[in-house]
């Protein structure tokens, strides 16, 4: 919230500025990238493994809750020891589910580091035509209408078929 007024307010401070009369465009980056195939399977694929995982975690967490079912139904009949055997059986293995959960989703987890595999080279890609596009047409500055940033957008500044004509692609 603090980082879109800040950009509101430089934007107003700009514009208002008859001696900066800096030159601004926006693109949609959610947009550019649907238009690059190499970004949709890619996607895909991180779908893919995220829902495979989280099927493996959904699936463990069912055994951990059949295990403190059995364990509450046998309790009564169970020695102290033995209760403390099966409740340390329980949380040891809800405690590897969720060291997989966060060896799969956390920061900088795996699902982490495929994203950066198969899709960091393609925002790298887009990141310099985009900067191509700015120095060719000397902008100032390129928003991205993605990240909701600003109010209103004249359509006449959008650069975002541009980008994906750069990029060796065909917009809609």
């Amino acid at each position: 919230m603090k980082i879109k007024l800040t950009m509101l307010v430089a934007l107003v401070l700009f514009t208002s500025a008859g001696a900066f009369a800096q030159r601004f465009a926006y693109v949609d980056s959610e947009y550019i990238l649907k238009h690059i195939p190499e970004y949709v399977t890619a996607q895909k694929q991180l779908d893919q493994l995220s829902a495979e995982w989280q099927a493996q975690v959904d699936e463990q967490f069912a055994d951990i809750e059949a295990m403190y079912q059995a364990y509450q139904q046998d309790q009564g009949n169970m020695s102290a020891d033995m209760r403390r055997r099966r409740e340390d059986m329980i949380v040891n293995k809800e405690r590897e589910v969720k060291d997989f959960q966060r060896q799969k989703f956390g920061f900088e987890g795996d699902l982490f580091n495929e994203r950066n595999r198969l899709i960091g080279p393609i925002e790298t890609r887009v990141s310099k035509a985009i900067q191509a596009i700015a120095e060719r047409q000397n902008l100032d500055v390129i928003l991205d209408k993605s990240t909701e940033t600003f109010l209103y957008s004249n359509s006449k500044i959008d650069k975002s078929n541009e980008v994906i004509i750069q990029l060796g692609y065909k917009p809609e």
